[in-house]
């Protein structure tokens, strides 16, 4: 199994491309391709149902080349109300066109409004469906939305229930509505660092979650979502692209040590 990271020396800046039709999808890859991104992500369920055919998500993953991918499928947007099975046999498809790492939420087979279904058999079933992506040789990130500022421990077990279903990357989303909760935020990340085994995509919402989302990979996060654009479907709460890709580009994190 080829690891999403592999040959890469820190954090990758992904692209998140959330586009309706394969042209406008296209656009976006070559566009954050200029910008410097290092991987993208595509979230299927912005993508029209009529273009998630192999002969189109062929034709758009190739403009990718060699740089990883990563693929969401959610429940929402035109994906609203699909089955589960479904959406992760569109996965599977995605797979097949050049995907390199699949997204399975915590609720799979079991929603649940925080996104970690507690249900045995739906968990059991989440792990069966790690094994099949695994076994096609791809990665699976395990990802909880809660929106909501979550202390500690809370974080670090919501993290660690991933990593026991077998999720090669932890996933989360909680909430900094406060300079308090965004700093409590970045001491969460020390925390992950020291209990998880796994990385983690440790990130936030709300009034104050800008800074945790761009400084949060230089302490242990294990990647930058970006956005190309915030023109049309994009959420603004990520770092622009092209000045993330600047930032990291002139920053020098090396020891100072004498020589």
């Amino acid at each position: 199994m080829t690891s999403f990271f592999k040959g890469m020396k820190r954090p990758p800046l992904v692209d998140m491309v959330l586009a309706p039709t394969v042209e406008e999808m296209v656009f976006r890859f070559r566009r954050g391709i200029c910008d410097g991104a290092d991987a993208f992500g595509v979230q299927l369920d912005w993508l029209g149902r009529e273009f998630r055919t192999e002969a189109r998500l062929r034709e758009a993953f190739a403009y990718l080349g060699d740089r990883p991918l990563y693929v969401t499928n959610y429940d929402k947007n035109f994906s609203a109300g699909m089955d589960a099975d479904a959406r992760v046999s569109e996965l599977k498809l995605a797979v097949r066109c050049g995907a390199t790492l699949v997204d399975v939420p915590g609720d799979l087979f079991a929603p649940d409004p925080f996104e970690l279904t507690r249900d045995a058999r739906a968990i059991e079933r989440q792990r069966r469906t790690i094994d099949e992506f695994h076994a096609l040789g791809v990665e699976v990130v395990m990802s909880s939305h809660v929106c909501k500022f979550l202390p500690e421990a809370e974080v670090v077990e919501l993290a660690l229930e991933h990593q026991r279903r077998g999720a090669d990357i932890a996933k989360f989303v909680t909430y900094s509505g406060s300079e308090a909760e965004l700093d409590a935020n970045f001491q969460t990340i020390r925390a992950l660092k020291r209990e998880l085994k796994i990385p983690f995509l440790f990130l936030s919402n709300g009034p104050y979650c800008k800074k945790h989302r761009m400084l949060g990979p230089w302490f242990g996060v294990c990647m930058w979502l970006c956005t190309d654009t915030y023109a049309g479907q994009a959420f603004p709460d990520q770092p622009l692209l092209r000045s993330m890709a600047e930032v990291v580009r002139n920053c020098d994190l090396t020891p100072n040590v004498r020589i």
